[in-house]
Formats: structure tokens, C-alpha cells, sequence
């Protein structure tokens, strides 16, 4: 009874909910549920730093226990991960600088223990430095000080002998003497992760992890600890004189600690290795190890960005990063948590890629697209959600129309299937009801509610629809072209429509998710209309509507706040609404932008959704790619956007980065009309004094599309045809 009346809460769909989410679900609730009948029995331990937080009683992150059946992390899912470009392995590294060096394993911290009896445990730190170094590769560095010891650890992968391995490199100070202690622990950021065996070698070099791994220390360790369950965490022992150089425990909650003495006063630093493989290739993580490109090689390639703004430049050049490392076998929306396939992800991040200049990256994830796609032509990667078919299709178009290529002969059957599967999935336009015309009721985005008629659906199977016509014209078959714009526009109807209906019910043209919504939240879903698919025009009152009422009922701290799922402030929504006031001249896009960059992590990362009270990660990755690739192109917007058949230039590049002696760059970035660098300099003028001039350095696929240049600030300039640079002019200027 009680689930049939949970289905009464959602409108009829064929799915009620995509079966990959609840293994997922199952999967961290398994988790969950170890959590609880091990965490808060032994908080004795040494637990990571969201468990040190979201079990402390005078802690904002404190989570009551007393009717949860799982113990999850709800409050600090953040963490950042490091690789090589061409590694698929992503070990991470949690906020305290605890390593976790393969998928979903054990491990490795490091804690200073003084001979006065202090100890310097990072996880229980309320402050800590950490940051992402990004000269000659990619490190995060974690520096903690307490009671006269100081730690540093940095974590970073490198490649030995054309083998990738990570290397965990840790320097301990203390006043009075003490140890460096390296510590293995069963436990990962999101809970208990089971160790049965250890084992430290004759030569006390070489640490073995459940017969599967290996950990090579620098040094010999000079005193060893472990100890099983029932005695419990190895940080007990540690001042006990007596040690065992191997340990078992048939529950998994071994423990263990290689301890090095520090003299008095005097650093000492030590290295762990460990290769990114194991002996059992366990779950197919294992690398070939071939060819693995270095991070000088791969970001020559990359569109580069100048400006005098030091935090967002890290954000960006950490983007960049991020959108590398998720891009190797298949494309991911992170490290962990997600790192598995979703059409919805991947159209936004090889949209990133392809801008980016890393087309090569994109046109390999794009390759696989025809090998996910069902017989029926639906593009799958969850059940239930009716948008996949429109991004893969709008992707699709986009890498030819940015890149000036002609679309693969390897695409054209799935991309055929893939429209016809909309044009049969859409409803009658008989109906006598509100989604009449329009794609059934699904899951969607997740994040927009239970299952119902989004308009999020409906705005990508247009897109899709209009690309995939696009796209067959490619191919010479006008025909069938003409078939998909017919039903493109069918489809555009059927949308209007609603929209008209559902304008009823309130006072203003604002879209809910749905025809069957009241405004709310799920309300973010339907301005992809304005942003990425530029469907409506920029000042198209219902997006404007839409945008102004999220953000006067849904932030929170100058952020998009996600009620459905996600409770959570949202990085990448907050820039889509950003996305659609730069395109209209708001000025509040920067503000939008400013407060993202505010909940970034000191790494330069973003979690799917932040905690409004810790500011840690509460929904999905603690290193989340799409959040990544919206701040890249957010940026990319601000110094260049195409609108209909033209560019705009340097609408979004404020005043603020106009100090001094300015030289702003963006480029080279791809269009739909060719290669565009942009350049702002100062440069005197006799009239206005120092004022800026824009340069665009251009490699046009035919002749110079029309060109907006509409710097906030500064008077509207259409370019001549053979322009390449204009002095801008102060706007009150007579």
C-alpha cells in the first residue's frame, strides 16, 4: 500500500525510477550501513575528517543518529583528485590530505605523534593550508601545524620508467621529538573500506594491502604497529614497545602504522610509492600504461587565459585540469562517486573539451556514443530519462559546427535512430491535456523532482532534433532533414503551448520544470532554453522571468539553492542562471560568478552541491566535472559567445580587471565560424586617457562573421569587415 501510493506522487511513466540510480544507491547505502555499526561504536578512532566533523555535537555539520539506518557523508564530500592526462587511475585526496590511492579502497594518512604525548592528527584540525600546485604536473600539498609539530604532505602521480605511479611525499617537524607516523586506514571519504591483511617486508621497505597492493617506502620503516578490530585502531598502540610486521582480521578493520623517529628540532621527510595497478587488476582499474602523455604535452594544446583576477584564474586553470583528467577511457562527471558515463555529463563536458582546443579528447568520447545506443535508438546511460537522445544529438552537431568538420559515416545510423526515437517517443498532439505534443513523463535531470513532463526533456528532443537534421543535411539527405526540422518545429509548438497554459497559473511568463509544477526550484531545469541551447532569444521574457524568480525564491548565500535531491547550494545552476543574464547585459552575472568562486574548495574544486552552513560537499562527487566545465565556459562567455549568426566580444569582462597596466587573453578557442585569441590592453588615449583596446586574432573558416564588441561599461561597437582591433569608449562619453 504504502508504495503504491508513493507512485501516486508522480506522474505516470514507463520507468519509475532508472535502475542504475538504485544500484548506485544500494551500493552507498551498503556502505551506509557498515558506516553505522562501526563508527559511532569506536569513535575512539582516528576517523577522516567528515567523520571527525559530522559526529562532533558542537559541530554545524553534526548529523543526529538516532533514526538513520545508514551513516552517510552529508557534510563534507570533498576531495581532489590527481593523475596524468592519459591515466584512468584518480587517486584522491580528502581536505585533510588523506590519500586514497585506487577506486573505492583503503587509505593513507600521516600524523605526528610527540614524545610529550601531543599528536598532530590533521583530520582533527579545524584549520589545515591545503592547496593545488600545478607547476610541472599536478600535487595537492596539505600543511598542518599543532602542539609544535609540523606536516607536510603532498600527493602527486608521476611516471617512473613509463609506468604511472603515486607518490605520497611527507616531511614531519617537531619541537621536542616525536615520530612521523604513515597510517593505513580501512576507511575511505565515504566510509569503512574493508582491510583484512598486512604485511611489511623483511626489508621493512615494502607495505602489502590485502595480497592485492603495494606500498614502497623510501626508507626502512623503523617501527611497525598493527592491530585487528577487537583491539581496536592502531593509534593505541602506538607508544607500545612491542611490534608485529603482519596482521590479520577477518572482519576488515585492520589497521596498521610505520613509524620514523624525528630528532628534536629537526625535519624529516619520506616518500611512499605506489603503482597505479594491482596484482588482481581488480574491477578492471588497471592501466595498459602506455603512452601516457605528460601535462606540458597536453595543456600546449589548451585554450590559455590571462587576467589579473588571481582566484578565478586558478579556478580556471584547475578546470582545465579537471575536464583532462575525466576524459581518458570514457568520459565521467568525477573521480569517484561518478566516475561512470552519463550522456547528460558528457554533452556538457566535451562542449568544454571541444572549446578548450582539446578536440582530439572529445572526438574519442564521441566515437562511443553509437555503442551505447540501444536498437530502438535510444541513447543509453539511465533508464527513464528522455534528454539523453536530444544531448547526444546536440554534441554531435556541435563538435562538427565548432571543429568545421564534416560528421562521421560511423555517426549517421545513430544519429537517424536517435531522431526517429524522439519523433516516436514524443505524445500526441491530440491529447486534451497540458503535455499534449510533448515527451512523456520521466526521471529527467534527478535533481528537477519526481517523475513528470519536463520541459527539460522537451527543449533538448528540439535541439536534438534541429542537429540531427542539421546533421543528415551533412550527409546529402535533404529529405530526411526536412522530416526532423518538421517535427523539430512540431515539438517547438507543442512546448509553446503548454508553457501558455502553465503561464496561467501564475502572474508572470516564468516556465515551471513542468505543466503540472508550481513554480519552484525544478524551475532551473527550463532555462537550458536560453542556456546551452539558445532556443529563445536573450531577452525572451520567459527566461528572464524564470531567472528572476530562482533567484529572488531559490539562493542562498548569492547561490542557486537545489531543494529537490540536492539541498545544496549548485555550482554549475548558478552559473547556467549567469549564463543567461550575461547573454541580456545583467550585470548580475558577475555576482553569480563570484559567489561560485566563493565555494570552491582551496584546491580549486567544486562538489556537485554545497552544505549552506559547512560549505563542504553534500550531494554527489567531491570533485565534480561539470561544475568544472561550466566555470570554464562561464569565462569563455565573458570574452567571447556566439549569438545567431555573429560573436559577441568581451560582454562579460567587468571593470574590475581593467586596472594598470591590463594585458587580458583568452584563446584560442573554437566557433562555429573558426579560431578566435582575444586580447585587451591598455592603451592611451588622448581624450579619455588610458582606455582598452580589443584585438581578436582570427583563422575564419570562410569570411568574418559579424562581431558585437559590448564591454560593460563602454559603447556597443559593430566591427568592420576587415577590423581585427577597436578603442573602446567610455558609455556616459558624449
Amino acid at each position: 500500500m504504502i508504495l503504491d501510493h508513493l507512485q501516486r506522487f508522480t506522474q505516470p511513466s514507463e520507468v519509475a525510477e532508472p535502475i542504475e540510480l538504485l544500484r548506485a544507491g544500494i551500493h552507498m547505502h551498503a556502505r551506509g550501513l557498515i558506516n553505522s555499526r562501526v563508527i559511532q561504536h569506536n569513535l575512539d578512532w582516528v576517523w577522516p575528517y567528515w567523520i571527525e566533523r559530522q559526529f562532533d555535537p558542537h559541530d554545524d555539520a553534526f548529523v543526529p543518529r538516532a533514526f538513520s539506518i545508514t551513516h552517510i557523508n552529508l557534510t563534507h564530500r570533498n576531495w581532489t583528485a590527481i593523475g596524468l592526462p592519459d591515466q584512468p587511475l584518480l587517486p584522491i585526496v580528502d581536505p585533510r590530505g588523506l590519500l586514497t590511492p585506487f577506486f573505492d579502497e583503503w587509505s593513507l594518512d600521516a600524523w605526528i605523534v610527540a614524545d610529550e604525548g601531543a599528536a598532530l592528527l590533521p583530520s582533527q584540525q579545524a584549520q589545515v593550508a591545503q592547496q593545488l600546485v600545478t607547476e610541472d604536473g599536478l600535487a595537492v600539498v596539505t600543511e598542518s601545524k599543532a602542539y609544535g609539530c609540523s606536516l607536510y604532505n603532498c600527493v602527486e602521480m608521476e611516471k617512473s620508467n613509463g609506468i604511472a605511479q603515486t607518490r605520497m611525499t611527507l616531511r614531519g617537524w617537531c619541537e621536542h621529538g616525536g615520530w612521523l607516523v604513515v597510517a593505513l586506514r580501512p576507511y575511505n571519504p565515504e566510509g569503512v573500506s574493508f582491510i583484512y591483511q598486512i604485511a611489511l617486508s623483511d626489508d621493512r621497505k615494502h607495505w602489502f594491502v590485502n595480497q592485492q597492493y603495494e606500498a614502497v617506502f623510501s626508507e626502512a620503516v623503523e617501527r611497525h604497529h598493527v592491530s585487528d578490530y577487537r583491539h581496536g585502531d592502531v593509534y593505541t598502540h602506538i607508544n607500545e614497545l612491542d611490534e608485529r610486521l603482519t596482521g590479520e582480521c577477518d572482519i576488515g578493520m585492520l589497521s596498521g602504522a610505520a613509524l620514523y623517529r624525528l630528532q628534536a628540532g629537526t625535519p624529516r621527510e619520506l616518500q611512499i610509492y605506489m603503482t597505479m595497478e594491482n596484482k588482481k587488476s581488480k574491477r578492471g582499474q588497471g592501466s595498459s600504461q602506455t603512452d601516457i602523455e605528460s601535462w606540458n604535452g597536453c595543456l600546449d594544446k589548451v585554450c590559455r587565459l590571462n587576467i589579473p583576477d588571481t582566484h578565478f584564474q586558478h579556478l580556471y586553470d584547475a578546470a582545465v585540469r579537471t575536464l583532462i583528467l575525466h576524459s581518458v577511457d570514457e568520459v565521467c562527471a568525477g573521480p569517484y562517486t561518478y566516475k561512470r558515463f552519463w550522456f547528460r555529463d558528457a554533452a556538457f563536458i566535451i562542449h568544454g573539451l571541444i572549446c578548450a582546443g582539446l578536440v582530439e579528447r572529445a572526438e574519442r568520447a564521441l566515437d562511443s556514443f553509437p555503442s551505447r545506443q540501444k536498437i530502438s535508438g535510444y541513447f543509453h546511460s539511465q533508464d527513464g530519462e528522455w534528454d539523453s537522445n536530444g544531448e547526444a544529438l546536440w554534441i554531435l552537431h556541435r563538435f562538427c559546427q565548432l571543429t568545421g568538420r564534416e560528421p562521421k559515416p560511423g555517426w549517421r545510423k545513430a544519429i537517424v535512430r536517435g531522431a526517429n526515437w524522439i519523433i516516436k517517443k514524443c505524445l500526441s498532439e491530440d491529447l486534451n491535456a497540458a503535455h499534449a505534443g510533448l515527451m512523456p513523463a520521466g526521471f529527467s535531470a534527478e535533481h528537477l523532482g519526481p517523475n513528470d513532463y519536463y520541459y527539460w526533456d522537451d527543449f533538448w528532443s528540439v535541439a536534438g532534433l534541429r542537429s540531427a537534421a542539421w546533421l543528415v543535411r551533412r550527409y546529402g539527405d535533404h529529405i530526411l532533414a526536412q522530416t526532423f526540422e518538421t517535427k523539430a518545429s512540431s515539438l517547438a509548438n507543442a512546448i509553446e503551448t503548454s508553457l501558455k497554459q502553465a503561464s496561467l497559473k501564475h502572474n508572470d511568463d516564468a516556465m515551471p520544470a513542468s505543466p503540472y509544477r508550481r513554480m519552484d526550484a525544478g524551475a532551473i531545469g527550463s532555462l537550458v532554453a536560453g542556456y546551452p541551447l539558445q532556443l529563445f532569444d536573450a531577452n525572451d521574457p520567459r527566461l528572464l522571468d524564470t531567472a528572476g524568480f530562482l533567484i529572488k525564491n531559490c539562493f542562498v548565500h548569492g547561490g542557486f539553492f537545489q531543494d529537490m535531491i540536492h539541498s545544496g547550494v549548485n555550482a554549475y545552476l548558478t552559473l547556467h542562471i549567469a549564463q543567461v543574464l550575461l547573454r541580456v547585459g545583467d550585470s548580475r552575472y558577475f555576482d553569480l560568478m563570484s559567489s561560485v568562486a566563493e565555494f570552491a574548495s582551496t584546491t580549486g574544486q567544486w562538489p556537485e552541491a554545497v552544505h549552506p552552513r559547512t560549505g563542504g560537499g553534500c550531494m554527489g562527487d567531491g570533485q565534480h566535472a561539470w561544475a568544472a566545465v561550466e566555470w570554464m565556459l562561464m569565462l569563455r562567455s565573458c570574452f567571447i559567445r556566439e549569438e545567431g549568426d555573429g560573436l559577441v566580444l568581451v560582454s562579460g569582462v567587468p571593470k574590475q580587471w581593467l586596472k594598470g597596466d591590463y594585458k587580458l587573453f583568452f584563446g584560442p578557442t573554437l566557433t562555429a565560424f573558426g579560431s578566435v585569441s582575444i586580447r585587451v590592453e591598455a592603451q592611451a588615449s588622448d581624450e579619455y586617457g588610458r582606455q582598452p583596446v580589443v584585438y581578436w586574432q582570427a583563422d575564419w573558416r570562410q569570411q568574418q562573421p559579424p562581431i558585437e564588441i559590448n564591454m560593460p561599461g563602454f559603447k556597443r561597437i559593430m566591427a568592420d569587415v576587415n577590423q581585427d582591433s577597436v578603442m573602446l569608449t567610455p558609455r556616459e562619453a558624449s
